[in-house]
């Protein structure tokens, strides 16, 4: 069950980063950069697709085996 959950908190992390970089890089804390643009574009996407794969990690695990199979 461990797995799952730092899957869908370090998306969430990413998702965090993606978003705070482009807004310090709108208040001209950092200077804006493609760099840095590009890093917060896929952070954020990399990071709604680690939480999305977790989530659904989650579900199967807490869900069980399908009906009619015995183990």
């Amino acid at each position: 069950m461990g797995r799952p959950l730092r899957l869908i908190i370090s998306g969430f992390v990413l998702l965090v980063l993606g978003w705070i970089f482009p807004f310090l890089m709108v208040i001209r804390i950092l200077a804006p950069n493609w760099g840095l643009g590009f890093f917060s574009f896929a952070s954020s996407v990399f990071g709604l697709l680690l939480g999305v794969a977790g989530a659904l990690q989650y579900a199967r695990i807490r869900r069980g085996p399908p009906p009619g199979m015995d183990t």
